[in-house]
């Protein structure tokens, strides 16, 4: 099999072209020889391979060759049908193949192109050769030199783009069970050889119980990719719709029950369909007074930093009172009442 260049970019497999490109990016910054200078020796040797292994696997048809052969298929003695990669066979029906590693420095200078870290420092103290910047004749600086960029790849003084918001509408069942919703982006990105895309991508975002309109969720750098530009972070806001029945309030859920004055003066039975489904048969043998409230404890929502907590269930009531009484009803109502003041 040969090297795992999958191991060397510490990736998995599977990995996408995008995290394949932040592998790549972290790792070259990492271990460039100039910024080495105590074991320069093993880091050209690691930053060699680092190289190799992204050429390899960022190009579909040697990561393809490479999947089913290894090492040893890419660089067997075998006819190749033209440079680069391709499809081959031998007389033997043994599939063939000749990969010729590129020069990693100008696998590096190709990758940052007008993003490239070094293109900030001052002029010529790096020096440079048709275009890209020159390595291992110490023309790259001092290791103090890497101190003004990130090993993520970006300059300091790169100004990085507004960030995007987008707001995320949510019930309020979502926001009480909690849910994961799925949201597709379209963007513009730079590929290895420097060229435009534009490519769909699907995020995930796990809502937890209990979160709130406002909270803000962030992708890092999912904005559209531009030379010299650090790419834009995209953020979600939670929004809340509108619900039936319930109002929040922070992590009370308030419920306005309508009620007939009769009602308020005898015993009362209230049934109330929870958000997470259950039914709440509510007794209320209280006067039931304008301005009465009913407080339900831990039958509110959940409170996101403190998951086994809950706020508190409020029944407010809306007493209907009759528009008119005969003049019997009257009459009745003061003998009834007449005791009670």
């Amino acid at each position: 099999m040969g090297v795992d260049y999958y191991n060397v970019l510490k990736v998995g497999r599977n990995v996408s072209e995008e995290d394949l490109k932040k592998a790549y990016r972290k790792l070259a910054m990492r271990w460039h020889p100039d910024k080495n200078p105590n074991n320069k020796k093993e880091a050209e040797a690691k930053f060699k391979q680092i190289s190799e292994a992204y050429e390899v696997l960022s190009d579909p048809q040697k990561r393809v060759v490479y999947d089913q052969y290894g090492e040893d298929g890419l660089k067997g003695q075998m006819p190749s049908t033209g440079s680069g990669a391709g499809a081959f066979a031998n007389g033997s029906g043994q599939s063939g193949y000749r990969f010729n590693p590129r020069n990693a420095e100008d696998i590096f200078a190709e990758f940052f192109g007008a993003s490239n870290p070094f293109s900030g420092m001052n002029g010529s103290a790096f020096g440079s050769r048709n275009g890209r910047p020159t390595f291992g004749d110490g023309k790259f600086g001092t290791e103090n030199s890497f101190r003004s960029f990130n090993e993520s790849g970006t300059s300091s003084g790169l100004r990085k783009a507004a960030p995007i918001e987008n707001k995320l509408p949510c019930t309020l069942e979502e926001l009480y069970n909690g849910c994961v919703r799925k949201m597709k982006i379209s963007r513009s990105i730079i590929d290895a050889s420097g060229k435009s895309m534009l490519v769909e991508e699907v995020l995930s975002i796990g809502v937890k119980p209990g979160w709130k309109k406002g909270t803000k969720i962030t992708f890092p750098e999912k904005g559209n990719e531009q030379p010299g530009l650090i790419p834009a972070d995209v953020v979600f806001v939670i929004d809340e719709k509108p619900h039936d029945v319930f109002k929040r309030d922070g992590s009370d859920l308030v419920v306005v029950q309508k009620i007939a004055l009769v009602d308020a003066l005898s015993d009362y039975t209230i049934s109330v369909i929870t958000l997470d489904g259950r039914t709440l048969n509510i007794h209320c043998n209280e006067i039931i007074t304008p301005g009465y409230e009913k407080v339900l404890p831990k039958e509110g929502m959940p409170i996101a930093k403190e998951t086994r907590k809950r706020g508190n269930l409020i029944i407010k009531f809306d007493i209907k009172f009759p528009s008119r009484l005969s003049t019997e009803q009257k009459s009745g109502l003061k003998r009834l009442l007449a005791g009670s003041a």
